[in-house]
């Protein structure tokens, strides 16, 4: 991480940016490994959704709790829509790949994400979560504490 990211990262928050006091944006930093690019020295479009999937789980806490905020129940992604906007090439410095929510409904919500620089967006993309229980293998409502974290974050 360079001394401007750890910086970005003192003044912003840790986890979230909250440019004027609106909703928040999770924030996740992805380091590029060689082993991510494409025979054009780019980063491979499936290495990109991996850098989603470590920035969604970073945001849903599945693994703990963190700050206060309790652990998402069980989801599956039901639908992703990406944009490659840039190449995004090898470097020292980690990508940003920023989180936000634009709907919460009963039973799903829908994440929106820019892995970025300060300046330049590489992708851009939308994933739809359902709530999902494995003992019925079906759909189940999100609880209240889970739709209040994610309004949170919502932005629209």
């Amino acid at each position: 991480m360079t001394e401007a990211t750890a910086r970005e990262r003192v003044d912003r928050g840790a986890g979230d940016r909250s440019g004027n006091g609106g909703p928040r944006r999770h924030l996740h930093f992805a380091h590029i490994r060689f082993a991510d690019l494409d025979p054009l020295n780019h980063v491979n479009n499936v290495r990109m959704l991996t850098y989603l999937e470590d920035a969604r789980v970073s945001f849903l806490h599945w693994d703990s709790e963190i700050d206060g905020a309790s652990r998402m129940g069980r989801l599956v992604v039901a639908r992703h829509e990406v944009d490659y906007v840039r190449p995004l090439l090898l470097r020292r410095e980690p990508v940003r790949v920023e989180t936000w929510v634009t709907e919460v409904k009963n039973a799903s919500f829908t994440l929106a994400y820019e892995v970025r620089d300060p300046d330049t967006v590489y992708l851009k993309a939308i994933s739809v979560l359902v709530g999902f229980d494995p003992q019925t293998q079906g759909i189940r409502r999100l609880d209240e504490s889970e739709r209040e974290y994610l309004r949170g974050y919502l932005h629209g």
